[in-house]
Formats: structure tokens, sequence, C-alpha cells
């Protein structure tokens, strides 16, 4: 049975002392949680999440990282310095990269394998716009992206990463699919991924919900059949928000 991945993704918010203060807050409340729970946070709180989590069932990500391993990139993060200080996770391919940052799939492609490189987990990020699911084209355009993401891994690191369906209309909108389309989203992925890698991979691979979650939906989302958690962006903000969706089945 595939477990439960629960991640928050702070996006370009809270200062260090701030992250610190919400790590105390937050970890006695998730500290019983069934599910595996994940801070994606911005470079300047990475090290100081990283003090603070020590000995919790917390794990932290970084929310990007670049393909190469150093170089002439001003502004930018190797997954080699990340590892060297203790991250497990990274996001890539996240809508809003894509669409303020001009990243491509063949971007995130590269990404995905560095981040495997430098023994990192991807979360990796998919969906559609409001134009393409309106015009009946969502569900070619997540297993375009899916499958173009995914090229040339192996079926172990396949298994190891973690695909994150979020509708891009959904992000921030309060918009939320219902759980039956999220569901039925899901399973058309899961299908795609057993196309390419196999159904032994699909059966294995986590894919979580993103856009809009919160703790009002985050039960009926997370009980379907083939939702493994979920990618939750403002409603991580707020420990006693996100370990209500950590916590949705107690």
């Amino acid at each position: 049975m595939r477990r439960k991945v629960i991640a928050g993704n702070w996006k370009m918010n809270m200062l260090p002392n701030e992250a610190i203060e919400y790590i105390e807050a937050f970890t006695p409340l998730v500290k019983d949680s069934k599910a595996e729970v994940i801070l994606c946070v911005p470079y300047t709180d990475l090290f100081y999440c990283l003090m603070n989590v020590q000995g919790t069932n917390i794990k932290i990500g970084a929310q990007n990282m670049h393909f190469e391993e150093k170089g002439a990139y001003t502004g930018e993060v190797s997954g080699q310095m990340l590892k060297s200080i203790g991250v497990e996770y990274v996001i890539i391919g996240h809508s809003e990269r894509r669409q303020y940052f001009n990243e491509t799939d063949e971007s995130v492609n590269k990404k995905i394998k560095a981040a495997f490189a430098n023994e990192l987990k991807p979360i990796v990020c998919v969906g559609e716009k409001l134009e393409e699911r309106e015009a009946g084209k969502a569900e070619s355009v997540v297993t375009t992206q899916v499958k173009l993401d995914l090229e040339g891994l192996t079926k172990d690191q396949v298994k190891s990463t973690i695909i994150a369906y979020e509708p891009i209309w959904a992000i921030g909108t309060g918009k939320t699919a219902t759980s039956e389309d999220a569901n039925n989203m899901i399973k058309t992925i899961r299908k795609q991924v057993a196309e390419l890698f196999g159904s032994d991979v699909a059966e294995e691979v986590i894919i979580q919900y993103g856009g809009s979650v919160k703790s009002s939906n985050a039960k009926e989302l997370f009980t379907t059949s083939d939702i493994d958690g979920g990618l939750v962006g403002g409603a991580s903000l707020k420990p006693d928000e996100f370990s209500k969706i950590v916590n949705y089945n107690d």
C-alpha cells in the first residue's frame, strides 16, 4: 500500500526567524502523523529548518534547483549544494516556475536527472491551464508532460519520484478540482506511467494533488483511490491549518 506524502510549499515566504517559530509550533502538532511530512522552504531558510527538525518526523525540501553541478549560473543553486547541507527533497517544474521563469519539459527533465545524480528525491509538478481544460485537452497536456518530464529515467528512479498533479487554474485561486476529477486525472497519470515504465512502477509511484488544498477538503481528496497526499501552498503557511491537513484522517 502506498504511503501518504503531504508536502508544504512555502513559496517566497518566511524569514529565517519566522521559519524557526513555525517549526517550533508545528512539530508537536504532527509528531504522531502517519503521513510523511515535508516542508519545502526558500533557500535562505533551508539550513535553519534542517537544524530545527533534527529528531523530528519532518523532512525538508527545496523549491527548485539548477541541472548543472556548478558554473557561471549567477543566482542558481545546484543539487550538489542542496545535498551538501542535508536537503532530501526538491520541487521541480512547479507551474509558477514554468509560467514566470520559462521552464520547459526539457529543463524539468534535466533537473530530475540532476536530482537523482545527487540523491535528492524530486517532487515533479504537472498540470493543465484553464483554457486547456475547457478545450478538452487536459488529459493530453498532462500525459505529455509526464512523458517528457520522465524521459530517460530508470524504473527505480520513477518509483522514487513523487508526481504532483496541480491544475494551474486551481493554484492560489480558491478553486479546487472535485475529488472525483482530481482522482480521475491521477488515475490517468498512473496509467501513463504504466505504459511507459510498467504496471509495477505505476502501482508504487506516489502521485499527490495540489491546488487550493485546505483542512476542509483534505480528507475528501486524500481518501480517494489514487491520490497519495498533497502539495499544499498557502494553507501550509499556518502551522495549525497545515497540521490539520497532515492529520486529515484523525
